[in-house]
């Protein structure tokens, strides 16, 4: 057992744990601080899979942005903070147990593949000059449509939230 292999071990942990714990709480704070954990521990994994680019802005884009975006959303839109009370319902322990089922499916179809032994050679080029080639040349226009996108959904954000502040 490599020290590589536990650290993978560990940001996987933490990885599903965050996103279980982001469908489990009910405060929506909570839910973006467990979404927080869930892309900086995916970012952990891309640096450990040596594309430290990917992982850069994995945690600048997603872990910073995207989350400090949500919780300004919660801000600026009311919404009940108030605990929902969960009743006892046997149809989520089937739902978990079947969860719990596929994970260990997952698990051991995973250990029955035959990896690889030789490691993928990531020296001889450089990532961050080639993906930026590729999107300024062939990957332009989704690029831009991103862009595009983002940009709408943060204008129709101001826009619920003024609406919901006029309602009042």
């Amino acid at each position: 057992m490599t020290g590589e292999f536990i650290a993978f071990f560990i940001l996987a942990l933490l990885t599903i744990g965050g996103a279980v714990f982001m469908i489990s709480f009910t405060r929506v704070v909570h839910m973006v601080v467990a979404l927080a954990f869930t892309f900086l521990s995916i970012a952990g994994m891309y640096i450990l899979l040596e594309a430290e680019f990917v992982g850069m802005v994995q945690i600048l884009v997603y872990s910073g942005a995207i989350s400090i975006l949500m919780l300004f959303g919660i801000m600026l839109t009311r919404h009940d903070a108030s605990e929902v009370e969960e009743r006892r319902n046997p149809v989520k322990w089937l739902i978990r147990a079947a969860i719990a089922v596929f994970f260990i499916i997952v698990f051991f179809g995973i250990q029955s593949v035959q990896w690889s032994d030789k490691p993928a050679d990531f020296t001889q080029k450089d990532n961050v000059k080639e993906i930026g080639v590729q999107m300024f040349t062939n990957y332009v226009i989704p690029f831009e449509m991103v862009s595009v996108l983002l940009l709408v959904a943060l204008v129709g954000a101001i826009i619920l939230a003024k609406k919901e502040a006029e309602g009042e």
